[in-house]
């Protein structure tokens, strides 16, 4: 579908770098296919996709967890071929071309993620079809269903359509796009321009920051009266779960609760509460003065400093440990430049004797006395009594009792985020040009607070006052500030549990399913936009076809001195995109969260001539690919399909869609607890590979996998020692279950038996030692004498005994019957067990290493609709609690409610 915007909407090519032509012409597009006689492979399939460990590169994010690479903007490139797996292989001929574009991505240092072929599908069929293949042919049966289910329901909804002309105003799912319905012309660039909410536009799509919505459109009664959640017969007189940390003077103990699911949906959805009460936020302790003898030290000389340097100094001597963080230059040269700020503001520093030292370089500035003071006080800390950790937490549980919940509309809601964020060093994601930056401690006098007419507003700190007061209703935050780093606005908001948290991902879910009766149609016209005359048409149709098949991030665009320069699909540049003949694209990039990115994929021959095309010459590093396109305007094109439709719906759609599928093909069966909760998680894997949801592999992965594997050992140990107690028991079972059933696991060598018995011996001891203190420890709590270490060492003897028995039977080949009147109907009673044991630990095995570059939480509670994690629950009668956590079923307790009468819900 080509574009109807007027002139002033048409996307302008951006002026940074060289421009691709206005046009492309048929007689291009048909010269590449001359090109190439190698035939295309299937697509769209995602060959080697995920994070990538780029060992060469510090970490700067703070985390410890997320790795970048050095640089994102110099890309080396060399002639080569890649095998299907990623390793170069010698080019068999050289193919000639008159672009520069098509070279492989010269190797990195790096381990790049896991093959297609290498990731665990649910089927593991021995049949010669390639894997790639077959996710080929998966995707299109999905896509397939797809179309065949956005025709039903259209068809379904088509009779119920009033006049043309009351379709344009008031239906959604006209085969008109909205923007033409409305009669009136847009403005340029997709911008609303009716406003903005604190500073940020309010359909900025990537946007995670708790603004203000604007008021959404009613959804048509036709959609409400299909898609809205079974009612419940009965209503519900369930209490709400009485909390732990109550809230003085709140008498409702045991409220009703809120099923704002089943509640009539209001007028103006734009209106969020009409009464609000809360006791505004909770600030951090304040700054404690280093001992007098322990000092910052300067080319060797102890130095007195104001207490504000001192505290500034501290934040770097307490993170010595974090050596990602303070041994990178930026962050080094960050933090002194701002402490240099503080020295000069507050008198600077000066020796014991009162002389004036000038701190001049970083290098010369030894923070270790710092380290050990904070370092010392933490173990102290971790060492104390449990009863005075219990005292402590008791304190701190009372003093942010009154700031955890606020009364929304009559109900007693919780408040996720009321603490103010204490002073500290900035650490930032990625290679982030700010990081080591002083954040400075927030003061009343920044915060607004936004409360009902009627309530009594908090009272700030004594001697201070808030920024201001406000009674905005439609804002869904309770106080706001502007943090110091990069000027961006915190909120503090209710929790994930709450009505307004849950119905922001309910809205969220709900127009993942509304794109089902779409989604056909966009497909064809991106398909033909592919080959649209007009560049900008083209651009667009390929980045959708991107976002679509496989799960790009929009991307926008970055200010480069303020954040980290990460990439989504309308904003990558040349050196980001590889093109290899006939049909094969790789990706690499720095991501969301400042992670390097790399992504192989095959496309459709079309795709990967228009990306040609796109780094046509004279393109080169630095350039922008898709220079005739941004966000907000992909967002408002795709608007005019759906009212609400961003780039990012995709994702949610693609993920519930696929999932829906894969679960409605599951046949009911008594399999065992842990077989069906592997059954789920190997659907999610499948959504997950899919949608190109990976990670990279855990460094703990292998000690975890070695650590189950020597569980599963140990319990085929404890198996061959019980059938061992059976023939003491009863010789005769020997002939009657045959030898084989009495032999040895060959797993089992003898060196690794000694080494386990030594493991369990030790065990014991441990268990031993650790429950004695903790009997003394009451003792003393209880005022009573602690027991003598004679007691210690007759308890010892247990362990003594166990490494006598080993050792005999070590040496006699026999294993003694334990326990009370031991049987052979006891004793096969416990071999079962074990073996059951067995039998789910390697299932769990196996679930985990599947899982190991599968991003299955990211799936999960992102992306896949929650509704049907309870449908699959109730389906093979598994408790929810297998799947959720309890802070999951806390924020997604709206989906388990809502559909507990409906087992036969559908995405």
């Amino acid at each position: 579908m080509s574009s109807d915007y007027s002139d002033d909407d048409m996307p302008l090519a951006r002026t940074n770098g060289h421009l691709s032509a206005s046009t492309v012409s048929n007689a291009e597009d048909k010269a590449m296919d001359k090109r190439s006689s190698i035939k295309a492979r299937p697509a769209p399939v995602s060959i080697r996709n995920g994070p990538v460990n780029d060992d060469a590169s510090p970490q700067t994010n703070g985390t410890g967890k997320r790795k970048s690479r050095s640089s994102i903007n110099h890309v080396n490139y060399k002639d080569g071929s890649d095998s299907e797996d990623g390793r170069l292989a010698k080019r068999q001929r050289k193919v000639k071309v008159d672009d520069s574009d098509d070279e492989v991505l010269s190797k990195r240092k790096g381990r790049l993620p896991p093959a297609a072929d290498e990731t665990s599908m649910i089927e593991d069929s021995d049949d010669d079809q390639p894997l790639n293949a077959k996710l080929a042919s998966k995707k299109k049966a999905i896509e397939k269903n797809a179309e065949k289910e956005a025709k039903a329901i259209r068809a379904s909804e088509k009779p119920k359509k009033p006049t043309p002309k009351k379709a344009i105003k008031d239906e959604s799912d006209d085969d008109m796009p909205l923007a033409g319905a409305k009669g009136k012309k847009r403005p340029s660039n997709g911008v609303n321009g009716k406003g903005k909410v604190n500073g940020v536009k309010k359909d900025d799509s990537d946007s995670d920051a708790p603004l203000r919505k604007k008021a959404k459109t009613a959804v048509s009664k036709t959609k409400v009266k299909d898609e809205k959640p079974a009612p419940v017969k009965k209503a519900s007189a369930k209490k709400a779960k009485k909390e732990v940390s109550e809230e003085p003077g709140e008498g409702e103990d045991d409220e009703e609760e809120y099923r704002w699911w089943d509640a009539p949906k209001k007028e103006d959805n734009s209106i969020k509460w009409n009464i609000l009460e809360h006791n505004g936020v909770l600030f951090p302790p304040p700054y404690e003065t280093l001992p007098k003898n322990v000092k910052l030290i300067y080319d060797g000389t102890p130095v007195d400093l104001h207490v504000d340097a001192e505290e500034v100094a501290g934040f770097f001597g307490s993170m010595l440990n974090s050596t990602h963080n303070v041994e990178n230059p930026t962050f080094q040269k960050n933090f002194f430049n701002d402490f240099k700020e503080v020295l000069d503001r507050t008198g600077g520093a000066t020796d014991r004797h009162g002389k004036k030292v000038n701190i001049k370089e970083f290098t010369k500035l030894d923070f270790k006395p710092i380290f050990e003071y904070y370092y010392s006080k933490n173990e102290a800390k971790k060492a104390r009594p449990a009863a005075e950790k219990k005292a402590e937490k008791a304190e701190k549980d009372k003093l942010e009792a009154p700031y955890m919940y606020c009364k929304w509309d009559g109900r007693k809601e919780k408040v996720g985020n009321f603490r103010v964020e204490p002073p500290g060093l900035f650490r930032g994601r990625g290679e982030h040009p700010k990081t080591g930056k002083v954040k400075k401690r927030v003061m009343p006098e920044q915060i607004t607070i936004n409360i009902g007419k009627e309530a009594k507003a908090p009272s700030p700190p004594d001697g201070h006052k808030w920024k201001a007061i406000q009674h905005d209703n439609k804002a869904t935050w309770l106080a706001m500030w502007q943090e110091n780093i990069n000027g961006s606005y915190k909120y503090v908001m209710l929790g994930a549990n709450s009505a307004i948290k849950g119905q922001s991902d309910y809205n969220k879910f709900e127009k993942a399913r509304e794109l089902k009766k779409h989604i056909t149609r966009i497909r064809k016209d991106y398909t033909q936009d592919l080959k649209a005359e007009g560049m900008a048409d083209r651009q667009r149709a390929t980045a959708v076809y991107l976002i679509d098949k496989f799960a790009l991030r929009a991307g926008n665009e970055k200010d480069t001195e303020n954040e980290a320069e990460t990439v989504g699909c309308c904003s990558l540049k040349y050196e980001h995109v590889t093109l290899r003949e006939p049909n094969t694209v790789i990706f690499d990039f720095l991501g969301k969260d400042s992670i390097r990115f790399y992504d192989e994929v095959t496309v459709d021959r079309q795709v990967f001539k228009n990306l040609r095309v796109f780094k046509k010459p004279p393109k080169r590093e630095g350039d922008d690919i898709f220079d005739r396109l941004t966000t907000t305007q992909l967002n408002k094109h795709l608007s005019s399909y759906m009212q609400g439709l961003t780039a990012k719906v995709f994702r949610t759609y693609n993920a519930s869609y696929t999932m829906s599928n894969l679960l409605r093909d599951l046949k009911v069966s008594d399999a065992a607890m842990a077989e069906k909760i592997k059954l789920y998680n190997d659907c999610n894997r499948e959504v997950a590979i899919l949608c190109n949801h990976k990670r990279t592999v855990g460094a703990s992965h292998e000690a975890q996998m070695e650590k189950l594997g020597d569980r599963i050992k140990g319990l085929k140990y404890q198996k061959w020692r019980n059938k061992q107690m059976l023939l003491d028991v009863d010789p005769k079972q020997k002939k009657r279950k045959g030898v084989d059933y009495f032999q040895l696991d060959p797993e089992l060598d003898e060196a690794w038996i000694l080494e386990h018995q030594n493991f369990l011996i030790e065990e014991q001891r441990t268990k031993i030692q650790k429950k004695f203190e903790k009997d003394n420890q009451k003792r003393q709590e209880e005022g009573e004498k602690p027991m003598p270490d004679k007691e210690l060492k007759g308890r010892l003897q247990a362990a003594d005994e166990l490494a006598k028995k080993f050792k005999k039977e070590n040496k006699t080949k026999k294993v003694e019957a334990e326990g009370r009147g031991p049987t052979v109907e006891k004793i096969e009673g416990n071999v079962q067990k074990i073996e059951e044991r067995i039998r789910n630990l390697e299932l769990q095995a196996a679930d985990r290493d599947g899982n190991k570059e599968v991003a299955l939480g990211t799936s999960k509670i992102n992306y896949i609709d929650p509704r049907l994690t309870v449908v699959f629950a109730k389906k093979f009668d598994v408790p929810i609690e297998k799947f959720f956590s309890k802070t999951l079923r806390e924020k997604f307790n709206w989906a388990i409610k809502s559909i507990e009468d409906d087992h036969l819900w559908e995405f």
